[in-house]
């Protein structure tokens, strides 16, 4: 019988200890160590051991048939960088609840109903209620092969047998291997059996999406463990109470993390947005009010129009005054705070300031900060921007407007959304930052201000 043994591991990192520590050496996170059982492991058989692996010069390596799979779905695609490169593991995280499992067995169902072979491995639900929530997406009849399994051998062995181009296994918190003793869900089942997919993913050429999720509690291992072993991580976001959903790319060895996936969710599941724009836009008063602003900012290779909210309000109750912000880095928020204050005068030290960037979108670029600048002045002066007016630029600390990058597909946007002014840094209009700028002007008209001074005069008139 095998010898068990009891260790601490990490919950953030994995880092193995033979006693407990209140913080982790190698993460130096506190209290995330907890403690498992883990079976001896049996001494090697030396004749069942495979012939080691020779290395192989560049040149003759052999290449596959590139290319890479497309799912189907336009914007799990595009988040992956035009598709997954085939022998790779994807996770796919997020909350419990936010539609990972539909976004999943979707995207099995479009490829396999290419004449493709998938394999959609269950271990949370049953067979039965895979196929009711196919029937719901309306793709009952799609030739989708279902397994309903927890033991990892056992799906290895499916696999090898059916040899399926796509499997996905969902989720990896219900996946266990028998001989390792612990329960489904614990550290070391996650780390060993994470670790195994990743090596049979390599060996025979399958691409695997794993479903992770973590709880409100965060007591379960989440994806944060295991995304230094996978090759490309996605994080499925939203409200689990809106019909936005956000996917996400945090770690993509094989593309940019930059792209975005919008999808919004409905009782026939998961519809692809193909004019976010106008999806995020589509709620804006239709009268300008104050504090409302429109960016042109860049997600990847998209440009989005993002309505940026500032509000501007005495503090009448004494006591340090709030900055808050939602969507928006908070650091480069206080940084145009403080230029409004320096540079322009307004006085905003006595007043609580909240900035949001509507629909959920996080903008990360500096290309917004006049959007943000002009949001708080609009809402401190109680003066609603000019109708239809776009604004772009990134503020210095000495209060001026720089340039921003990829601006004619911003504003070609703009246009096609109709808006009929831009607010924009000078630099960009004295630079080659344009290939048919005469026709953008005929249906824009491109305002170049150098000064946040300037930039204020322009919006306000």
């Amino acid at each position: 019988m095998a010898k068990q043994r009891k260790i601490f591991v990490c919950r953030e990192c994995g880092h193995e200890l033979h006693k407990w520590m209140g913080r982790c050496p190698a993460c130096q996170s506190w209290n995330s160590m907890e403690e498992e059982s883990v079976r001896e492991p049996a001494p090697p058989n030396l004749a069942r051991l495979r012939k080691p692996v020779e290395p192989v010069g560049l040149p003759d390596i052999e290449m596959g048939e590139g290319g890479r799979l497309q799912t189907g779905m336009a914007e799990l695609d595009r988040t992956l960088g035009g598709g997954a490169v085939p022998g790779t593991t994807i996770l796919v995280g997020g909350d419990p609840g936010i539609g990972k499992s539909t976004l999943m067995l979707q995207a099995a169902l479009r490829y396999a109903a290419r004449g493709e072979k998938a394999l959609y491995v269950t271990g949370e639900e049953s067979l039965q209620q895979v196929k009711m929530r196919a029937d719901r997406l309306g793709l009952s009849q799609v030739p989708l092969l279902v397994l309903a399994e927890t033991e990892y051998n056992r799906i290895a062995q499916h696999i090898s047998r059916e040899r399926p181009a796509v499997v996905v296994i969902d989720s990896i918190q219900t996946a266990m291997k028998s001989e390792l003793g612990n329960v489904p869900g614990s550290l070391i089942q996650i780390r060993e059996v994470t670790a195994s997919l990743v090596q049979l993913a390599k060996t025979e050429g399958v691409t695997f999406f794993i479903v992770g999720h973590v709880t409100k509690e965060g007591t379960l291992a989440g994806p944060r463990l295991l995304e230094h072993m996978v090759d490309c991580v996605l994080y499925f976001e939203g409200e689990r109470y809106q019909s936005f959903r956000i996917l996400r790319g945090v770690k993509n060895r094989f593309g940019s993390t930059n792209e975005m996936g919008i999808f919004t969710m409905d009782e026939k599941g998961l519809l692809e947005v193909n004019n976010p724009s106008a999806l995020f836009l589509n709620q804006r008063p239709q009268e300008n009010v104050p504090g409302s602003v429109v960016v042109p900012v860049m997600e990847g290779t998209r440009p989005l129009l993002v309505e940026l909210q500032g509000l501007v309000t005495p503090l009448y109750v004494g006591g340090s005054p709030r900055r808050t912000s939602t969507g928006l880095d908070y650091n480069r928020v206080v940084l145009v705070i403080a230029v409004l204050e320096k540079r322009v005068g307004l006085q905003l030290y006595s007043a609580d300031i909240f900035v949001n960037a509507v629909g959920g979108v996080r903008i990360a670029e500096p290309a917004a900060d006049l959007g943000v600048a002009l949001s708080l002045a609009s809402s401190s002066r109680e003066k609603p921007l000019l109708p239809q007016t776009l604004v772009l630029g990134e503020i210095g600390l000495t209060g001026e407007v720089r340039p921003v990058g990829r601006v004619e597909e911003r504003l070609k946007e703009g246009s096609k959304m109709g808006f009929v002014r831009c607010i924009m840094p000078r630099g960009n209009l004295e630079g080659s930052y344009f290939s048919s700028r005469d026709q953008l002007e005929k249906d824009l008209e491109l305002v170049g201000v150098s000064t946040l001074h300037q930039a204020l005069k322009e919006a306000f008139n």
